[in-house]
């Protein structure tokens, strides 16, 4: 089902597993102590290019909930960025809810529930599970359509944004059980985007893998983003 997703020259990496996320930021340098909110979905690949290997999660989309960000992720950089709505998360009775919206239509559900805290420690990537020593970290295929010639690109290629040589470690972690449920939608939902939320939506779910929730201070800025050829 992951491979009918994948643009050319991807293969899957290691178990199908998706991850759902949901990062709220605030005191942004660049927004002047502004913030906003994305929500993403990945899976892991490896990239075979012409001259470069890469493995890490493909990013497949990821919504924000802010223009400025959006324009500049998606053109400056090459993540393949849309909009919705993402209101902070609710808690109630031990339960964190977050949900995603377009225009009113709810399309995305995620629950995280049983959280304890627990002790920060480096995970194992996706490189060791490869089995190969590839560079590693977040990988985008950008496409840019061409003005007038439809079906034609401007841009299209694959981008790398490569992990950190010592990643930093949550301030607070939290692991509990989660589970997420993107609802089928009709084009009178989601006029531009029902075809992506319904291929999520058709993704069998096979077993939940558990949640994490992690409290988080800093960031980079991405200035090491690069092409894979």
């Amino acid at each position: 089902q992951l491979q009918k997703l994948l643009p050319p020259k991807f293969e899957l990496a290691g178990d199908p597993v998706v991850t759902v996320f949901e990062v709220f930021m605030k005191e942004i340098d660049w927004l002047a102590g502004r913030g906003y909110n994305v929500l993403g979905v990945t899976f892991p690949v490896i990239y075979n290019g012409t001259k470069d290997q890469a493995t890490g999660p493909f990013l497949t989309v990821l919504w924000e909930n802010l223009t400025d960000p959006i324009l500049t992720g998606r053109e400056q950089l090459g993540f393949s960025k849309i909009y919705c709505d993402l209101p902070e998360p609710t808690v109630h009775k031990g339960e964190t809810h977050c949900t995603a919206s377009w225009m009113g239509f709810r399309f995305l559900d995620l629950k995280l529930n049983n959280l304890k805290e627990v002790s920060p420690q480096k995970d194992s990537t996706i490189l060791n599970k490869s089995g190969k020593n590839l560079p590693s970290g977040t990988i985008h295929y950008k496409y840019m359509p061409r003005t007038g010639e439809w079906g034609k690109a401007d841009a299209e290629y694959t981008v790398l944004s490569p992990d950190a040589d010592e990643p930093s470690l949550p301030k607070k972690l939290f692991k509990g059980r989660g589970e997420v449920t993107f609802h089928k939608a009709r084009w009178e939902d989601l006029p531009t985007q029902y075809m992506i939320v319904n291929t999520f939506h058709e993704l069998e779910i096979i077993e939940h893998r558990g949640a994490t929730m992690e409290h988080r201070i800093g960031a980079g800025d991405l200035g090491n983003q690069r092409i894979l050829i």
